[in-house]
């Protein structure tokens, strides 16, 4: 049965994707595919204790599920699922879990990877480095920005 719109929620405390996951595969569908993306321990810049990801409240989820309904009708996915965290991040925790239902494989692979990389250079969320030298702004790479320019031609 398809949703009418995607599962989209921000999240303040940590979560278990598995536990996200094994709720949200729809029975109707061939296919489902997922990432889960985790606060590493290390970046090109060091060592890092935790990330703190700063949102406005309402308006991002509203832009994410926005993001998320319009990934939803260009793969025709059955559901979507979407959980972002936002606050203190430890290394080592979920930030976010993103699962696209599907009929076929290809088009829940192709959704999770288009709406990661949607997410990684276009969602309203702001994101610090915090390591033993302090903190640091995290802005997307020029490898994400081409990844993203690619969903656009």
């Amino acid at each position: 049965m398809n949703r009418v719109t995607p599962d989209v929620r921000i999240v303040s405390a940590a979560f278990a994707p598995e536990q996200e996951l094994a709720r949200f595969a729809p029975a109707d569908a061939g296919a489902v595919a997922s990432f889960v993306g985790y606060c590493r321990s290390e970046s090109n810049d060091g060592p890092v204790e935790k990330l703190v990801l700063q949102h406005y409240p309402g308006f991002t989820e509203t832009e994410i599920a926005r993001m998320a309904d319009e990934m939803r009708a260009r793969h025709r996915l059955i559901d979507l699922l979407v959980v972002h965290r936002v606050g203190d991040i430890p290394a080592g925790e979920a930030i976010v879990l993103v699962a696209a239902a599907s009929t076929h494989r290809a088009e829940a692979f192709a959704a999770v990877s288009e709406l990661m990389d949607v997410l990684k250079t276009d969602a309203p969320i702001w994101k610090q480095e915090v390591g033993p030298d302090g903190a640091r702004w995290i802005e997307p790479t020029a490898h994400d920005r081409a990844r993203r320019a690619e969903l656009e031609r």
